[in-house]
């Protein structure tokens, strides 16, 4: 793909094409200028792009056409600036860099800053590698942050790689690195552990910035010392009080709309209700699945229900525009429609509703009416990305079954990982579950099922079990997924034992992904080869493996909207209240291993 000259290098023929000297390769005439800087929408506006940037912003580019120029009549349409998601996971969408990019550009998004920890877990820094060089051959811009804490929390967990100072000081060399990925070890940031302290200070002296990820509701010294530590912005807020915090401390607030977090809504308010300045807050995804970047959208989805949640149309696309690109020190870069920035912007009929019906990328026509225009090849990864799923031994049900603690009687009051809909944090909940035989099961009735986390990196056979309700599964089912954030072993969720001894064995034959059995037959399956975690298909072909599973599921009695992506966050050991790693079950409120039985 072509890649954009720096502005130092065209400043001179910009400065010929807004004088005149010298013809425009594009013009859009009679376009509504949406002016992000001013907060006005300005009628009447042509734009002049020479070399993929902007030459002039004004009431008549007449002067700038030449024979060669191609003129576009925007027809008082409103010139909108490329959308940026200012942190999201490519991997979530289960497929590279980029399908990903194939998958939303049509949607709008120009920018994207994304944070590959999920294959730095399995990979290490050859993997953050591999999606930093494929992030640099894309037609839009897609920069990097480096991955800081991996494994999340160290003690807790062990992933597939270890990465410290040394690699994110190697890692900001690189040219596509934006900052340091989010900083999800929180207690190790108000603790002073070394090893925050030297990623964050070798970002800092990169002069990058430093992602934040404060998982807790405790707004006291914990965060403040949080703060004091160096993380710049945080998208872990779900309450307006959460919002308003962080910006009161100088941070950005990132207010999320994924596929299964909703935190927008609530946190909006610290704008529409306690008055606090917008150019503070940004918009972002942070995880979406294929079927909703092919179906529902992906930044011009988060700016229509930021509108819907009583923003006016201006403040929304602010705050998925300039400031994103102001908070990466990347306004002269990107984020508006004014002379210098990269030629990055939409055609849209309605404001309101974001109706995008062209987007460009650079000066380039990239996608009209919804459908991409851009040639993009396939991306192929190397062998050593794949075959990363090792098991070490074909499993049992005996492996997924739990051994009743000595002297239980009829019950026994169990630890149990509680499901919240549309939010990333759990509950710490307690069940008195069944034994028989002298093993422990779930109940239906409590809407309690098994799960398990069995380890996938080096082939240790070790699997730890426990319980988990909110996915109302009944009859004989189970869930496997090589997506389990952060350390990215096998998740396994299921009332049958059997079924769940299926469901591992076969990610172990695909080389990991997603798969869903009942009554002891496959029924959807989604072929993640790359890493465990990414397709090589393309976007529309895994939306569409993503249906059948979600239809798999609401067959089995989950209602959950997006439970794949509920089911996927099982293992985040850095998000309270209560979650399951390969060392057992963890109280991440007290950041400890607990007992499975109370």
């Amino acid at each position: 793909m072509t890649k954009p000259l720096q502005y130092e290098e065209i400043a001179p023929i910009l400065v010929d094409v807004a004088m005149g000297r010298r013809p425009a390769d594009l013009v859009i005439r009679n376009g509504r200028w949406v002016n992000v800087h001013s907060g006005e929408i300005i009628p009447g506006t042509d734009f002049a792009v020479a070399a993929g940037r902007f030459a002039y912003c004004g009431p008549d580019a007449g002067h700038a056409v030449g024979p060669e120029t191609v003129v576009v009549d925007a027809v008082d349409r409103y010139v909108v600036p490329g959308l940026c998601d200012a942190h999201m996971h490519v991997e979530s969408g289960m497929v590279t860099v980029t399908e990903f990019c194939r998958a939303v550009i049509p949607h709008g998004t120009t920018s994207m800053f994304i944070d590959p920890h999920e294959i730095a877990n399995v990979l290490g820094l050859a993997g953050v590698r591999l999606m930093h060089d494929e992030a640099l051959d894309q037609p839009v811009n897609v920069w990097v942050q480096m991955p800081s804490c991996v494994p999340s929390a160290p003690g807790l967990e062990e992933g597939g790689a270890v990465l410290g100072p040394a690699e994110v000081a190697e890692a900001m060399t690189w040219p596509g690195i934006i900052g340091l990925g989010e900083v999800m070890n929180f207690p190790g940031v108000a603790a002073n552990d070394p090893t925050m302290v030297g990623e964050i200070a070798a970002t800092r002296r990169a002069g990058r910035t430093v992602g934040g990820h404060y998982a807790s509701p405790d707004l006291g010294r914990a965060f403040h010392g949080y703060v004091a530590g160096g993380p710049e912005d945080d998208h872990e807020g779900t309450r307006m009080e959460d919002a308003a915090a962080r910006v009161r401390q100088g941070m950005k607030a990132m207010l999320r709309l994924g596929s299964a977090w909703y935190d927008v809504a609530t946190q909006v308010r610290a704008i529409t209700e306690m008055g606090l300045a917008s150019r503070h807050f940004i918009l972002c995804t942070d995880d979406c699945h294929s079927g909703t970047l092919v179906r529902d959208g992906h930044m011009n989805r988060v700016v229509r229900h930021a509108i819907s949640q009583g923003l006016k149309p201006m403040t929304a696309i602010q705050m998925a525009t300039i400031n994103t690109a102001e908070h990466f020190k990347l306004e002269r870069e990107i984020g508006s429609v004014t002379p210098g920035r990269r030629a990055d912007f939409l055609l849209v009929s309605d404001l309101a509703e974001l109706r995008i019906d062209e987007v460009y990328g650079r000066g380039v026509r990239l996608a009209a009416k919804g459908r991409l225009e851009a040639d993009m090849p396939a991306h192929a990864y190397p062998e050593t990305a794949k075959n990363t799923v090792k098991l070490g031994r074909r499993l049992q049900a005996g492996d997924f079954t739990v051994p009743a603690p000595a002297g239980a009687g009829d019950t026994v009051k169990a630890r149990v990982i509680g499901v919240v809909e549309n939010q990333a944090p759990t509950r710490a909940l307690t069940a008195d579950l069944p034994v028989e035989e002298g093993a422990v099961g779930p109940d239906p009735d409590q809407d309690v099922c098994r799960i398990a986390l069995v380890e996938r990196h080096r082939a240790s056979g070790e699997v730890v079990n426990g319980f988990v309700s909110g996915f109302g599964y009944r009859g004989r089912c189970a869930m496997a997924s090589t997506v389990a954030h952060d350390s990215h072993h096998m998740i396994v969720v299921g009332t049958s034992a059997e079924d769940m001894a299926l469901a591992a064995n076969r990610l172990g034959e695909t080389g990991g992904g997603v798969v869903f059995f009942a009554d002891g037959e496959e029924q959807a399956l989604i072929e993640m080869p790359i890493a465990g975690l990414m397709s090589d298909e393309r976007a529309e072909i895994v939306a569409e493996k993503a249906d059948r599973l979600i239809a798999a599921m609401r067959a089995a009695g989950c209602t959950l909207n997006n439970a794949y992506m509920q089911h996927s966050l099982l293992a985040l050991v850095v998000i309270p209240a209560l979650r399951i790693s390969d060392k057992g079950i963890v109280d991440v409120e007290r950041f400890e291993l607990v007992d499975l039985f109370v």
